[in-house]
């Protein structure tokens, strides 16, 4: 993940005597407490001598007569704000908050004066109140079919409702609920099992059926709720309606409509906006008025416009009930299928991407370097401003722009020249899409006040500098999505309207004049806001649809944001129209996803079958040759499958797209990203061999123990992460990928090595240069250090599957220290692609996310000696050069698995196996001839401080010789490498050598 936002839980309590709305029976149930105790801010109000005090007795709640497990009192609480939860046996050890969960969030409570009734139930373990509320704040039911409703009532309830208000303002009161018309509703048991395939989360509650004479389509414009009473008539349950579920059941058929503006023949623009739940929707048109639009059944509204409207800009204005407000809003809002915008996203502008003057001189006739094989593929991970906004190369109106990328002459792009030549196939562009975090025109964009180059390299100043204009400074990853498909304007020289579409496109074909295919960051996964806030696209026009929520209707955010809910068909449609539209009207080759985990398996086909749909006859690209690859991690609400199938790194295995393992990267680097003590080493920065002293690293049996493990993990990554790859492990055994330990979960996962994207540094966390300064002992010389550098680059380029770099780790990109950049500004993001100057030492990182580790960073920052001049930026770019020409062979972009098992071995296994050195041979002596040049290759990482001698029992009775990129190289180092016969190999200290016959 990219960032972290601090999680606000907000749970509504509804109702008198409530109990379990929707939320899974709690797996612990202790004994029945001695005490039960109303614990918050209210109870020195209520005669307790201070707040917060489980032990006070005047806040208990006592017993209710005939039902075990109900406790109850009365308190007459002043009116006023407060927070509560509720404290057992008298202690904090035993608490329960927000939705009963132990230790939960605190309940809010608007107390309007007087008497209020607390009511706890131990089976749950929630604690409710009777304070008069809008209905709504929690909604806990889920309306899953046109004639079903999935809800969880207390187990009293014997009468059930269906409650519906054209225009909101339903409440709680006085044991009622008052304000809405009710509709019976009967109970039908469990739910059927296609709606617990399709909602596995709601799987264990009931099911409720509608009566076929409510009008559907007309009671969900407005606010719904659902009500159970028990045998006496009294309310014990009132909570809100979820609705996605009988949206896409009524109007799913809308998947097939063509969304957004589309143009006749004759220039006329033709307007179509998903809105079911809206009342009324009207298209507002600059310099040409109000133009109502019509329903259609499916829930499009339509409107057709003029030929002189082109340019023009628009927004909707619809009007639909928002749960958020409890009442009927009336949204101006923008079109989210956009194409142009004006600066800062305010408006959306009509603009046709056929339109000939968006076009750059040669687009129709732009050719594309070739597409690789997905295996053959190695892509450079770069941030648009972070390119150019420091180079002097660059014309000053063009730096941090897409025009950056037509300036043929500046350092940056001869460097993409010079990579292309060596053999990266790909830039991948960091989020370039409308993002919501930076002011779009470069005259309000802040910058910091201080001379940050003049300040010491350990010093505090720099970041406390560049704090206070981080909100409007021209700087943010762009992981904020406002609108999905069309270009940020903050990249672009003139941000107003479709002029960025033509320079966007020109960007391509700067990228691919430079001889690389373009990939695009995508953030599909989550919104950069929700609900009524005014950069809220899709939730104020489909409020409640968009995004995925809890169980009892919050916004789920544990990506750090509003999450979308792709499992839902129209957002599912709007991530596969927003793709294709990138890759045919833009000719982007390739997309990574963001998180792709938090979208279902069935949204990535969906994604890939309509890409291989596209063709070059017809749509100008080539569909199956575009590139998919997306962080696979398993976490949040959706985490095991919770609520489909996920894209997780198992679970995409034969599908050929591809995911991030992060198995070879920890073990080269040492540890993980989110270490408390970051001087935990790995096999590319000294684990055991070259040790760094700190405690962290355990004894040296243990460190022996866990380089051995490491080296077993990176084997399997050299094979592809091939969950079928067998070979000889550190204890000897034969053993699969799958059965290679990596914090509990196989080291292997992959069917084949074009579903692995290899890496050991990223956007996301320090770069590898900044992580080995922290790992590799600090007396080690800088020689040493880029030999390391160039060690552990060396692992991803000579893999099977999709190597990956951050961009500028060929020159030892420095972000001093910063181990989450997303808003740390130019100065901890620059580049110097000239190699004239380091970027470390820039002085401590922002406070916000490395203030913990800043002990750690001072003596390492402020010692002159771990600055790297620019002859060790030099060596470092040469070496890693020289890896992308070597992993040009096909033998090391295998096709399948099969191949790579008959192909790739790794000899030498087993206990007695060199710590800190790997051999790796590859063989194309066997099947088809592969590379022309060469029958045998042997790999030896030596990643120790000595000279390695290796003997591998199959290679005996040949001839070896060293690669000639490096018998011809500027390493005078390699250069020592030798081949004694019989198999035996030496090779230097912190050198990988590769030998030919």
């Amino acid at each position: 993940m990219r960032r972290a936002r601090r999680r606000v839980a907000v749970v509504g309590v509804v109702g008198l005597l409530l109990s379990l709305v929707a939320a899974p029976a709690f797996a612990d149930h202790t004994p029945l407490p001695s005490q039960v105790t109303l614990v918050g801010s209210l109870q020195s109000e209520l005669g307790c001598p201070g707040d917060w005090q489980p032990s006070c007795g005047e806040t208990g709640l006592a017993p209710v007569a005939g039902s075990p497990g109900l406790f109850r009192a009365s308190f007459t609480v002043p009116a006023g704000a407060w927070e509560y939860k509720v404290a057992l046996n008298g202690s904090w050890d035993e608490n329960y908050g927000a939705g009963g969960a132990p230790g939960g969030a605190n309940i809010p409570l608007t107390a309007p004066g007087g008497v209020l009734t607390f009511t706890y139930d131990h089976a749950t373990h929630r604690i409710v109140d009777d304070a008069p509320r809008a209905l709504g704040a929690e909604s806990a039911a889920h309306w899953v079919r046109r004639g079903l409703i999935a809800w969880q009532p207390p187990a009293s309830a014997v009468r059930f409702a269906l409650y519906t208000a054209p225009s909101g303002g339903m409440s709680v009161a006085d044991g009622a609920v008052v304000g809405g018309v009710a509709v019976p509703l009967a109970p039908a048991g469990g739910l059927p099992g296609f709606v617990v395939r399709d909602f596995p989360h709601l799987a264990e509650l009931s099911g409720f059926t509608v009566p076929a004479s409510v009008p559907v389509p007309s009671v969900l414009t407005g606010q719904v709720a659902v009500a159970a009473f028990d045998a006496s008539g009294a309310l014990v349950d009132a909570t809100g309606v979820q609705i996605p579920g009988v949206l896409d059941d009524l109007y799913g058929g809308a998947a097939r409509r063509s969304l957004g503006v589309a143009w006749s023949r004759g220039g006329v623009p033709s307007f179509a906006l998903w809105a079911p739940t809206a009342k009324s929707v009207s298209l507002v048109v600059s310099g040409a008025g109000v133009v109502p639009m019509r329903r259609d059944r499916d829930g499009v509204w339509t409107a057709v416009g003029s030929r002189s409207w082109r340019g023009l800009s628009y927004v909707y204005e619809v009007r639909v009930y928002a749960p958020t407000t409890g009442r009927v809003e009336t949204n101006t809002v923008t079109d989210p299928y956009s194409v142009a915008l004006t600066a800062d996203s305010t408006r959306s502008v009509l603009a046709s991407l056929a339109d000939p003057a968006l076009a750059p001189s040669g687009w129709s006739r732009l050719r594309k370097p070739a597409a690789p094989a997905f295996t053959a593929s190695h892509v450079y991970e770069l941030h648009v401003r972070d390119f150019s906004i420091d180079d002097t190369s660059v014309p000053a109106a063009h730096r941090g722009t897409y025009a950056a990328f037509t300036d043929r002459s500046s350092a940056g792009v001869r460097h993409l020249r010079s990579l292309s030549s060596a053999g990266v196939t790909h830039l991948h562009l960091l989020p370039v899409f409308d993002f919501a975090t930076v002011p779009e025109r470069r005259a309000a964009q802040s910058v910091p006040a201080c001379d940050l180059a003049a300040l010491p390299p350990a010093s505090e100043e720099q970041q406390a500098c560049v704090e206070p204009v981080r909100p409007t400074d021209g700087f943010n990853w762009g992981y904020d999505p406002w609108h999905y498909t069309t270009p940020e304007g903050s990249y672009a020289v003139s941000p107003d309207g479709a002029a960025r579409t033509r320079e966007f496109r020109s960007m391509v074909a700067g990228i691919n004049g430079a001889g690389l295919r373009v990939v695009m960051d995508v953030v599909y996964n989550h919104t950069t806001a929700s609900g009524q806030s005014p950069k809220s696209v899709l939730d104020r026009i489909v409020p409640g649809y968009y995004h995925r929520l809890t169980l009892t209707g919050q916004q789920e955010t544990s990506t750090c944001c509003a999450n979308t809910a792709t499992e839902h068909r129209m957002m599912e449609k709007l991530m596969v129209d927003s793709v294709v539209t990138w890759a045919r009207d833009y000719k982007v080759d390739g997309f990574r996803f963001d998180l792709m985990g938090h979208h279902s398996k069935a949204n990535m086909l969906a994604v890939r079958r309509a890409l291989d749909r596209l063709t070059l006859s017809r749509d100008g690209v080539d569909g199956r040759s575009v590139l998919l690859y997306g962080e696979g991690w398993n976490f949040g609400e959706v985490a095991d499958d919770a609520r489909f199938v996920q894209a997780t790194q198992a679970n995409m295995a034969g599908t050929g797209i591809a995911t991030f393992s992060d198995r070879l990267r920890d073990a080269v680097r040492g540890g993980g990203p989110f270490d408390e003590n970051p001087r935990l080493q790995g096999f590319g920065s000294g684990l055991l061999t070259d040790p760094n002293g700190d405690p962290v690293n355990g004894s040296l049996d243990e460190q022996r123990a866990r380089l051995l493990l490491y080296q077993d993990q990176i084997k399997v990554g050299l094979a592809g992460n091939l969950r079928s790859y067998r070979f000889p492990s550190r204890t000897g055994a034969v053993v699969s990928g799958a059965e290679v330990d990596y914090n509990g979960q196989p080291a292997g996962y992959a069917a084949s090595p074009a579903e692995t994207v290899t890496y050991v540094d990223a956007h996301d966390n320090e770069t590898l240069f900044d992580n080995l300064q922290y790992k590799l002992p600090q007396s080690l010389p800088m020689a040493d250090r880029v030999r390391m550098n160039t060690l552990s680059l060396a692992t991803t380029t000579l893999s099977q599957g999709v190597g990956f770099w951050h961009a500028g780790t060929d020159l030892l990109r420095s972000k001093s220290l910063d181990r989450n950049s997303f808003d740390s500004g130019d100065w901890f993001n620059r580049v110097d692609w000239t190699g004239t100057s380091s970027t470390w030492g820039s002085g401590l990182p922002p406070r916000g996310d490395n203030e913990a580790k800043w002990p750690y960073m001072r003596p390492l920052l402020a010692d002159p000696a771990l600055e790297p001049g620019p002859s060790d930026m030099a060596a470092a770019r040469a070496g890693a050069a020289s890896f992308l020409r070597i992993g040009s062979s096909p033998l090391f972009a295998l096709p399948s698995a099969e191949e790579v098992q008959r192909r790739v071995a790794f000899p030498l296994g087993g206990p007695a196996q060199t710590p800190g050195v790997i051999v790796m041979t590859l063989d194309d002596t066997v099947g088809k001839d592969l590379d022309r040049r060469w029958e045998r290759i042997v790999v030896v990482f030596n990643a120790t401080p000595s000279a390695t001698t290796q003997t591998v029992r199959g290679a005996a009775g040949r001839t070896y010789s060293l690669h000639p990129v490096q018998a011809g190289g500027s390493d005078p180092v390699v250069k020592t490498a030798r081949h004694t016969g019989g198999g035996t190999f030496t090779v230097p200290a912190r050198t990988v050598a590769l030998f030919v016959s």
